[in-house]
């Protein structure tokens, strides 16, 4: 495993079209996996930005119809060049219009990665989805995560991931599964978002975006629970900065250690 010490040795740079509630936060944690994050979204601007990344996230958390029209030129401008994309659909399912460009973004762009909750995966599937604002009303009691990401990475020849208690990766019959993370990182805005722009910066640095994928959702759920013991009970914000302390200091050794990462089938 040396997925973390590619993205620290080749620092690819990420380009994000990304939720405004959080964009910061994503930027900080690209920078501190060892990445460097651009966050662009004008569509005047955004084919030139993403033809000198190596891997471009889209991220559906505060839609407008402008940039809407970025994330596809950019989408199609990416993979015109072999750009890995992923793909975070913030609470696909939730609404009419979220249901429509989370459609249109599957028909016009090609993902190397969706990550999603499993509402929002479900959704995808066309299994139905039960969201509460952009959080997951759907548990594993409802739905089977390995069933919903196998269908998502089938239909659409992406990596899929599924975050939640226990997170599922899957890719052309491979599964993994990540049981490191903890349930106060929901009580930070933007995790989500963070944990997107972090498999950005590792699918930019690594060629196997399965294994990718699931080191950095390990190494995400590992710092997320080293934040936890960090802020000792002061709160919420505390953690939150503790989780970027954490994510700096993330290596293949604490993936390995910490991350809690094992495989099925």
């Amino acid at each position: 495993m040396n997925e973390s010490a590619n993205v620290r040795a080749k620092c690819p740079l990420v380009h994000c079209i990304t939720n405004y509630v959080t964009v910061n936060d994503v930027a900080n944690a690209i920078l501190a996996v060892g990445a460097s994050p651009i966050m662009s979204d004008e569509i005047k601007d955004v084919e030139d930005i993403v033809s000198i990344s190596q891997a471009l996230v889209l991220n559906i958390g505060t839609l407008n119809e402008r940039t809407v029209a970025s994330m596809v030129a950019a989408g199609k401008k990416a993979n015109s060049l072999s750009i890995p994309v992923i793909f975070d659909p913030v609470g696909a399912g939730a609404s009419r219009y979220r249901c429509d460009v989370t459609d249109l973004l599957l028909g016009e762009v090609k993902f190397a990665v969706i990550r999603g909750n499993l509402s929002e995966m479900s959704y995808i599937a066309g299994l139905g989805s039960g969201t509460k604002g952009v959080d997951s009303a759907l548990t594993e009691d409802d739905m089977d995560p390995v069933k919903v990401a196998s269908s998502v990475s089938e239909s659409f020849g992406a990596v899929a991931a599924i975050t939640g208690k226990i997170d599922t990766v899957a890719y052309k019959g491979r599964i993994a599964r990540i049981h490191s993370g903890c349930a106060e990182m929901g009580k930070i805005t933007g995790t989500g978002c963070m944990l997107s722009g972090v498999i950005g910066a590792f699918v930019g640095a690594n060629d196997d975006h399965f294994e990718a994928t699931a080191a950095a959702i390990a190494a995400i759920g590992a710092s997320g629970e080293a934040a936890l013991k960090a802020a000792k009970g002061k709160g919420t914000g505390t953690m939150h900065m503790a989780l970027i302390d954490a994510l700096s200091r993330v290596d293949d050794a604490f993936i390995a250690s910490e991350g809690k990462l094992s495989y099925e089938g």
